[in-house]
């Protein structure tokens, strides 16, 4: 099926988080190493059809959990899905709740984010080409819609929106974090989707969060002191729930409209360096990321 407003085939890209190594189910599928300008992925793409739909599946951490949170090629992970052709991203990912109603097990489609990591690489645009694309609005409203009606076909308790915040890592949050998070009304904490959504924005993909409750962070009495095998026993919990999900919005994410979506064409408006100035060398490495808007200032 083609998207009416922009004829473009739409493919989905799966980032599966803590707990999502693989997706069973999947027809054809292969393991595909793909270069980057940015250096290795977190693992070879996955490549398969689900419903005559392509698919490509990346593991953040590496399959076995082998990258920390702040060692992960973000870059290299968003780059190698553009040169496949990946339209809309939907990230799955493991975290903590900081309110009281988001019980583990509990999945929250995320609508926004505060950005609290500092060790890490969060543009394609650092040498010779300045971008400044809008974050307003960081997740799209066309996959958030769909992971909804997913999670309702499969009766899988959810919440619809909330607010993510990003830490550093690897440790967990200090008793004193935790609650300044929670006064900021915040509903999860994780530590992976930034610099990851602002990276599919200036590239152009449509992405969407959607986080899994793994435990309540260590506000609450109960979780005074998070610690791995909790988590772990949530996120098998969680996993067949995620891999069903992303199987349901396989199926319909390309009947959800993305005509009025912050991603289209976003940079067409972001990128203010002079085209004159813009190096062979910076574009070559900027090709799959914004070949398109350097090609339109050529013809």
């Amino acid at each position: 099926m083609k998207n009416a407003k922009f004829g473009i085939n739409r493919k989905i890209g799966i980032i599966g988080g803590s707990g999502l190594y693989k997706i069973e189910g999947f027809e054809k599928t292969k393991w595909k190493k793909v270069k980057t300008s940015w250096g290795d992925p977190s693992d070879d793409i996955m490549t398969a059809k689900f419903y005559g739909v392509d698919v490509y599946f990346i593991p953040r951490h590496a399959r076995g959990h082998k990258i920390n949170p702040t060692n992960i090629n973000y870059r290299a992970n968003i780059d190698a899905m553009k040169q496949l052709g990946v339209t809309d991203i939907i990230s799955v990912s493991a975290v903590g709740s900081l309110k009281g109603e988001l019980s583990p097990g509990t999945f929250v489609i995320v609508d926004q984010f505060i950005d609290r990591t500092f060790s890490r690489i969060k543009t394609f645009f650092d040498e010779d080409i300045v971008a400044h694309v809008s974050m307003a609005e960081p997740t799209s409203k066309c996959l958030r819609d769909c992971s909804e009606a997913a999670l309702k076909k499969l009766k899988i308790n959810y919440q619809m929106g909330g607010t993510y915040v990003v830490m550093e890592g690897p440790q967990f949050s200090t008793f004193a974090e935790s609650n300044l998070y929670r006064s900021w009304k915040a509903d999860v904490i994780g530590m992976t989707n930034m610099p990851e959504a602002k990276l599919a924005r200036e590239a152009e993909i449509r992405y969407c969060t959607v986080a899994m409750v793994t435990d309540y962070d260590c506000w609450h009495s109960d979780h005074q002191e998070v610690d791995v095998a909790m988590v772990i026993k949530t996120l098998k919990e969680n996993a067949i729930n995620a891999q069903n999900m992303v199987k349901e919005i396989i199926k319909t994410f390309k009947y959800f409209s993305t005509e009025t979506d912050p991603a289209n064409n976003c940079l067409d408006i972001s990128i203010i360096t002079d085209p004159k100035l813009r190096t062979k060398k910076t574009k070559e490495k900027l090709k799959f990321i914004a070949g398109r808007v350097f090609k339109k200032n050529e013809d």
